[in-house]
C-alpha cells in the first residue's frame, strides 16, 4: 500500500528485454540516500505502478515488468531518461498524508490541458468512460502515483489543481498536454459502486 505522496523523482537508467518474452527489466536511478539498503522483494510505486525490487545497487534498483503491465500502463512508453515518480511502500504507523493507493493502475489517461489558476495550475485529464464513473468532485485520485483531489468532473474527464510544491517534486514538472498518465481510482469508490451493482 502507498499514500500517493511522492518521495523522489527517479530516472530510467536502462531497459532490457527478459529472455525471449516481451517482459522487461528496468534499472531505475533513485536519489534516496539508502538505496543500497532496500531489500530485494520490496514494493516501490513507480509512477503509480507497484513493482517488486529484484536487485539493488549504490543508487539504483531493478524491477521486472510483465508484458501485461507494459501494455496496460504507461510503462511500455518509457525510455532511458524518462523521469519516474517514486514512493516506498507504507509501513504500519506511518502518517497517511494522501489517500490509500494500491499501486494497481486502473487505466491510462491523457493530459488534455493546463492553465494557471490563482497560485496553482489547473490540469485536465481525459480518461476511459468506464473509469470516469468512479471519479467524483472532492474525491481522491492518483495520477502517475500522485494523490490528488478532484475539482471538476466531465463525462470522460476530470480536473485537479497542482500547487507549485507538487509540481516541483513530482513528474508534473515535465508533464505536457498530450502525455499519457497512469490512473488509479479511489478504491473506496470502486467498492461502493460494486455494492450498488449487487443490490440491483
Amino acid at each position: 500500500m502507498f499514500t500517493g505522496l511522492i518521495s523522489a523523482l527517479g530516472t530510467i537508467r536502462a531497459i532490457r528485454p527478459i529472455g525471449q518474452d516481451r517482459d522487461m527489466r528496468l534499472t531505475i536511478a533513485a536519489p534516496w540516500p539508502d538505496v543500497a539498503a532496500i531489500p530485494v522483494g520490496a514494493s516501490i510505486a513507480c509512477s503509480g505502478c507497484c513493482l517488486t525490487t529484484v536487485a539493488v545497487g549504490a543508487d539504483t534498483f531493478d524491477v521486472e515488468v510483465s508484458a501485461e503491465t507494459l501494455a496496460r500502463t504507461t510503462l511500455g512508453r518509457w525510455r532511458e531518461g524518462t523521469r519516474v515518480n517514486l514512493e516506498r511502500s507504507l509501513r504500519l504507523g506511518d502518517e497517511l498524508g494522501g489517500h490509500l493507493v494500491s499501486g494497481h493502475v486502473d487505466g491510462v489517461g491523457e493530459a488534455v490541458s493546463v492553465a494557471p489558476e490563482n497560485g496553482s495550475h489547473r490540469w485536465v485529464f481525459r480518461v476511459p468512460v468506464d473509469l470516469a464513473r468512479f471519479i467524483a468532485v472532492k474525491g481522491s485520485i492518483a495520477v502517475d502515483g500522485v494523490s490528488l483531489t478532484v475539482n471538476e468532473v466531465g463525462r470522460d474527464s476530470f480536473g485537479v489543481n497542482i500547487i507549485p510544491h507538487t509540481a516541483e517534486v513530482t513528474g508534473f514538472s515535465v508533464l505536457r498536454p498530450g502525455d499519457a498518465v497512469n490512473i488509479e481510482i479511489d478504491m473506496l469508490a470502486r467498492y461502493v459502486a460494486r455494492l450498488a451493482e449487487t443490490r440491483l
